[in-house]
């Protein structure tokens, strides 16, 4: 048996939470309880670590963007504004789909930090995680990586630290060549992810009359896919009553085919002539909005009719996060 630590009497020194340091979950708490860590300050950390926030990009500008750039886009880019301004020897912040190696931040050789969005994260809330990588890269030595961590519970997320009133403009790249400015120079191991990145890419743009809508090829047909902000029952009412109506199709040829889920927010899917381009989609994308705006404002009970195509809607959603 295990010879049991003797009991003293000393008091222990008692510090506040947001002195508790991190430490293992069998290791005793540091706030001097005499609880192992997991029993004690780590439940709560792990509680948030856990906890599943459904809406993480909730109150920044452009959330579909932020939604898309996650899930559907291969390459793309966005300049990130900080509220406090940029660090001295810090020249940028830019937002990127992927990184080479899937490093999940990257500070340059000459001081810009790069922070890759579709890592896989340590807690339920992605805008914590991207905030303390974010933090950590800001101060990074240039040159080097950041490597990923579990962020701290009450760590600061993406809202407090980027500038909300900043515009999110994602910039949709062919590839990955904007990972190396100097590709002549890059390591080999950089230079053979580029390449690996580049043949898996599926051509895609972000049209310009409508919000977070992008247009992209496959192998078998072309899709549009259009994230949207609005409660997902309210939207599905609406593309049911234009679904019924024969009013949910891009023009001829295209067909509404369902919908996925992704962070709190509902992206129909429409297939789409292979002779059917970004270009072309976008006069029927624009006129789709301004009938689904009618059929959101739209208060009758939906019909019968309305009702199947809602099932069938609902029947063909897929959840990506």
């Amino acid at each position: 048996m295990a010879k049991k630590r003797p009991q003293t009497g000393a008091k222990r020194p008692q510090l506040t939470d947001g002195e508790i340091p991190v430490v293992g979950a069998r290791e005793p708490c540091p706030c001097g309880s005499g609880r192992r860590y997991k029993a004690c300050h780590g439940r709560a950390a792990a509680h948030a670590v856990t906890e599943l926030v459904q809406r993480p990009f909730e109150g920044l500008p452009g959330e579909c963007d932020w939604v898309a750039l996650r899930e559907l886009v291969p390459a793309a880019t966005v300049p990130l504004t900080l509220r406090e301004g940029l660090p001295e020897g810090v020249g940028s912040v830019t937002l990127a789909t992927v990184l080479p190696m899937a490093w999940p931040a990257l500070r340059r050789d000459d001081g810009s930090v790069l922070i890759g969005l579709q890592n896989d994260t340590a807690s339920g809330d992605i805008s914590r995680d991207l905030a303390d990588t974010l933090q950590r890269a800001l101060t990074a030595e240039p040159g080097t990586p950041v490597q990923g961590r579990r962020a701290p519970a009450e760590g600061p997320r993406l809202q407090d630290l980027l500038d909300l009133d900043a515009p999110f403009e994602p910039v949709v790249h062919e590839g990955f060549e904007f990972w190396v400015p100097d590709a002549e120079n890059a390591t080999p191991e950089v230079t053979a992810s580029l390449e690996r990145a580049n043949s898996a890419a599926i051509p895609t743009v972000r049209l310009q009359g409508v919000d977070a809508a992008y247009w992209c090829r496959t192998p078998e047909k072309n899709h549009l896919r259009w994230v949207m902000p609005y409660p997902e029952e309210h939207l599905l009412d609406a593309l049911a009553r234009l679904h019924a109506a024969g009013r949910s199709n891009l023009g001829e040829g295209t067909r509404l085919v369902g919908s996925f889920r992704a962070h709190g927010l509902t992206v129909p899917v429409w297939d789409l002539p292979g002779e059917v381009g970004a270009q072309e989609v976008e006069k029927p994308a624009a006129e789709f909005a301004e009938r689904l705006t009618e059929a959101l404002a739209a208060e009758a009970p939906l019909t019968a009719e309305e009702r199947r195509a809602r099932g069938g809607l609902t029947n063909r959603q897929v959840t990506l996060s």
